[in-house]
């Protein structure tokens, strides 16, 4: 689906910034998110040249459907928006509210598609051309899976862009069809305090937030459910068009650190995260894990702390979430592991960070 994101610097375990990723490195997108959002906020009357300052990027840039934006820009932009809205479910909103016509090529070589079964195939192989850190996945086995992964972007830093993508993918099978299909299950791998009461009307059935995997299934007879704007000829032109768009994005050039980040996050509240683990996850020996992230200057703990410690102030902002509850997400045995640990990142307990309003 649309999306787009922005080249912060990684923060090592002292709080200072590392460097900055190769330009080769970068997932890029088409901006189709980005410019919904700032359409939004200008409906708002909301000031947008400040919110894209500070995300590294100008109205010109944004406004140029040629120009593409870093993936990580649009993370950023969206998070910024949602807060300036007071929206804190901008994805959600965003994926209700747009039309899929904007997401262009990808949504009309969907809609021309025979069955949703084809259409979503299609997902899986061209997202990449609208945004090279989303990788959809489509499986049959005893229903029709929908999955959503990163590539080159540490998961754990997004949550609007993934819930738009979720979302949307779920109207746009509706749509399509012009059936109201409701999913065996909807799970999202971030973790929601809020009441998400309105998303759940939608879908039709629980979203479990929290979860090791961003999918939903369907019947796995949906697959075959013949579309509305089905046309072969149409198909056939957007194929040729969509394979050459494909031939011309880069191969995933995702840095290790990256790779290490997306393997703990769904480990993370089981507090099983260790080295060895996530290196098999990785297809690699433990061994050769620790000289590769050793190569980079980096080292498994330091990433695992960092990790830790971004999550925790985001999670403390949350004034629902209780700090026994965010103790368990990031994967502490109990309350005082987590505090002592928090102490050591940022010389405050938790309570005080909260209490400033830091967090």
């Amino acid at each position: 689906m649309a999306a787009i994101a922005s080249c912060r610097g990684m923060r090592m375990s002292n709080g200072t910034l590392n460097s900055e990723p190769d330009l080769a490195s970068i997932p890029m997108a088409q901006g189709g998110l980005a410019r919904l959002a700032i359409e939004r906020l200008e409906s708002a009357g909301v000031p947008v040249a400040p919110i894209l300052s500070r995300v590294g990027l100008t109205s010109e840039l944004v406004a140029d459907p040629e120009k593409r934006l870093s993936v990580r820009s649009q993370i950023a932009l969206l998070d910024e928006a949602a807060t300036a809205l007071n929206d804190d479910c901008l994805g959600f909103t965003l994926a209700r509210d747009h039309d899929p016509r904007a997401l262009g090529p990808l949504y009309y070589v969907m809609a021309s598609s025979r069955t949703l079964g084809d259409a979503l195939k299609r997902l899986a192989r061209y997202s990449k051309v609208t945004n090279e850190a989303l990788v959809f996945g489509c499986r049959e086995g005893n229903s029709l899976t929908i999955t959503l992964s990163y590539s080159g972007v540490p998961r754990h830093r997004d949550r609007h862009q993934v819930e738009f993508c979720m979302f949307a993918a779920i109207r746009i099978c509706r749509e399509l069809t012009g059936q109201r299909l409701v999913p065996h299950h909807f799970s999202i791998a971030h973790h929601r305090s809020g009441n998400v009461a309105e998303m759940v009307r939608y879908v039709g059935t629980n979203v479990q937030f929290g979860a090791d995997k961003d999918e939903f299934a369907l019947n796995l007879g949906s697959g075959e459910l013949p579309l509305t704007h089905a046309d072969n000829y149409l198909n056939d032109f957007l194929l040729k068009y969509c394979e050459a768009a494909l031939a011309g994005t880069r191969e995933d050039s995702s840095q290790l650190r990256t790779r290490v980040e997306n393997a703990i996050s769904s480990l993370l509240p089981h507090g099983r995260v260790v080295a060895g683990d996530i290196a098999r996850n990785l297809g690699m020996s433990e061994r050769t894990l620790g000289r590769k992230l050793a190569d980079e200057g980096l080292n498994f703990t330091e990433i695992l702390q960092q990790m830790r410690r971004d999550l925790a102030v985001r999670y403390l902002d949350d004034r629902k979430l209780h700090v026994s509850k965010i103790a368990w997400l990031l994967g502490f045995r109990d309350v005082s592991a987590f505090t002592h640990a928090f102490k050591r990142w940022t010389g405050k307990a938790p309570s005080q960070m909260r209490t400033a309003g830091v967090a």
